[in-house]
């Protein structure tokens, strides 16, 4: 992995810029076809931003002193509750994974959501990740690192569907 980036926990002083960030993001979305995935709801809200930093949840991808990205992590044995039920496929493995949610990009730095997503995957050894389908800027990275399609899965916050990724390192591999 590149050394051009720094990874670190978000810290409450850090919420104005991370909600600026999130603003940027809707807005590239909708720009990008994929208008629905956070900017119906206005996604991520605050309180939940907040809980995530008080969590030790919230990370921030770093470069020059400057937040590139800001990220949701967390590691262990099922995890993440949408994920116990995949339709139309099935997870690559059961082992204890890593998940990013909340994954957006400050655009100040070009790579850092790729970076993010290669720390975690290091981290962790077995991360998943879903995207909204109209949102082909994730799909495109997430196929781009390796990731394989792997089902459909449904979040609480809408009825939309959601394409579920997931990559397991083997031994060795980077």
């Amino acid at each position: 992995m590149n050394d051009s980036f720094s990874i670190r926990r978000a810290a409450p002083e850090d919420l104005p810029q991370i909600m600026s960030i999130y603003a940027r993001a809707r807005a590239f979305m909708a720009a990008h076809g994929n208008p629905h995935q956070w900017g119906d709801r206005g996604w991520p809200p605050q309180a939940l931003i907040e809980k995530d930093i008080e969590r030790g949840k919230s990370f921030l991808c770093e470069k020059d002193g400057l937040i590139a990205a800001v990220f949701y992590y967390d590691f262990g044995p099922d995890i993440e509750p949408t994920y116990r039920r995949i339709d139309e496929g099935q997870w690559l493995s059961d082992t204890p994974y890593g998940v990013v949610h909340r994954i957006a990009s400050s655009g100040r730095f070009s790579g850092a959501g790729r970076w993010a997503l290669q720390w975690a995957l290091q981290k962790s050894g077995h991360l998943r990740i879903d995207t909204h389908g109209d949102n082909t800027v994730m799909q495109s990275l997430l196929l781009s690192l390796g990731f394989t399609p792997c089902g459909t899965i449904f979040v609480y916050e809408d009825n939309d569907p959601r394409i579920a990724y997931e990559k397991v390192l083997e031994n060795g591999e980077t």
